[in-house]
């Protein structure tokens, strides 16, 4: 079974730059495409980027495109979004998934908040 688990989150300064790991384990981890989704207060599971398997491609929303970078580390079955000039309308509990262009809810995901 897949388990993933979301850190790197915080609070940082509008224009600022955090970067949120996520740790996958399980039999199919780093063979998989994944996706990084998110979720603002009040409001449902946005789909913010996604990876192939192999790191070839990436996708990204157009409210991040040019912003956020999503990368992966197969070998540490590790995915990262790299995320810079924050704005506060990224806060929001960011969650990773498996599949392309996939949102996550259920998960605790790591919090990140933009604000002065």
């Amino acid at each position: 079974e897949e388990q993933l688990v979301e850190s790197g989150g915080g609070l940082v300064q509008p224009g600022g730059s955090l970067r949120l790991s996520c740790a996958a384990s399980g039999c199919t981890s780093g063979t998989r495409d994944m996706s990084s989704s998110r979720q603002a207060p009040g409001k449902g599971p946005e789909w913010v980027s996604s990876i192939t398997a192999d790191g070839g491609s990436t996708f990204y929303a157009d409210s991040v495109k040019g912003r956020f970078t999503i990368s992966r580390d197969n070998a540490k079955n590790m995915l990262y979004l790299q995320m810079n000039s924050l704005k506060p309308e990224d806060t929001a509990v960011y969650r990773c998934t498996i599949d392309l262009f996939a949102n996550e809810y259920r998960r605790q995901g790591t919090q990140v908040t933009v604000a002065s």
